[in-house]
């Protein structure tokens, strides 16, 4: 008998420590990247995994929060010995990390979650919106070739191309973008507002990229909408059809993962995403972060996010 309560990505490797504060900096409006100092949870975890994190010696706010793997840290002799993190801040755990500086301490279990696969890709389109940017800069470089990750390091083939495709409410929301530039990833920006790059919504810019994978598409902006024909079956090799070698990967609110997932169940290209779904625990035992995911069957079911994910197969979520 199947046990229902099964998972692949339990917390079984997972460490729990309190860890010091090494930079704690502001990237953008409200945005900040902080580092501690965490060489065995470094040396371990990779790119789309999390952590959760909490106040050290304080039970207000009582739960931790979730924040993706931004990027390891390495000493100068090449081993991981710290964690950056990028957060919003929007409630009351991180209004107080703002205010956090180096040499104070914090509670830290991880690493948590599944991570994006390593499955091969001649051209990685990274679709991230909102904060949805943090899972990627560790992902861009495993797949240039350029880092690795994990204990032992994991091997993924090198792309030929990485892109990001950037949305944020205005230019002051921006973070991180540099990082990216600095990696060798073309970059592609749209604001709601105008501020910076394409004025439109992140899947605009998809849209746009793909046009530029191949020219024989007849999906347009006006036709985006249409709901994607089933797929025969979930296999990611059997979706690269229209654009051999294309993966996206995408990160953000729910409504644009769900316009990213048709859009690429629409032209066969495979996509994965990484679920934002609130998190209490991280291991898999509350249940407070269940999502709707479908079976070989067609029919869904919940899954924990922390456990089961956060990357999941786009064309399961029942959205």
């Amino acid at each position: 008998m199947t046990n229902p309560l099964h998972a692949d990505h339990y917390a079984d490797r997972a460490v729990q420590q309190r860890v010091t504060v090494l930079e704690n900096v502001q990237l953008a409006r409200d945005t900040y990247r902080l580092r501690f100092e965490a060489p065995q949870l470094a040396r371990q975890i990779v790119p789309g995994q999390f952590v959760m994190i909490r106040l050290a010696g304080c039970n207000d706010p009582l739960l931790g929060r979730p924040l993706a793997l931004y990027d390891t840290v390495l000493s100068p002799s090449g081993e991981p010995i710290a964690i950056d993190v990028v957060y919003l801040v929007v409630g009351k755990l991180t209004s107080r990390l703002a205010k956090v500086s180096p040499g104070q301490t914090l509670d830290v279990w991880g690493p948590l979650g599944n991570g994006f696969p390593p499955t091969p890709a001649e051209h990685l389109i990274m679709v991230a919106g909102g904060i949805g940017q943090t899972p990627f800069p560790a992902l861009a470089q495993e797949f240039l070739g350029s880092r690795t990750y994990g204990s032992p390091p994991r091997s993924v083939p090198r792309a030929g191309r990485v892109t990001l495709c950037y949305g944020a409410r205005s230019a002051d929301y921006l973070a991180g973008v540099e990082d990216f530039e600095r990696l060798g990833i073309s970059v592609r920006i749209s604001t709601d507002d105008g501020s910076q790059g394409h004025h439109g919504l992140v899947t605009d810019l998809l849209g746009l990229e793909l046009a530029r994978v191949s020219r024989e598409t007849d999906v347009t902006p006006q036709n985006w909408e249409i709901n994607p024909p089933p797929l025969q079956n979930g296999d990611p090799a059997e979706l690269m059809t229209a654009y051999p070698g294309t993966r996206v990967v995408c990160c953000g609110p729910e409504k644009m993962m769900e316009q990213v997932a048709k859009i690429s169940a629409l032209l066969r290209i495979p996509c994965q995403v990484s679920l934002e779904t609130p998190m209490a625990c991280g291991i898999g035992i509350c249940f407070s972060c269940v999502a709707k995911v479908r079976d070989e069957s067609g029919n869904w079911d919940y899954k924990r996010t922390c456990v089961e994910g956060p990357v999941f197969e786009a064309e399961k979520i029942a959205w």
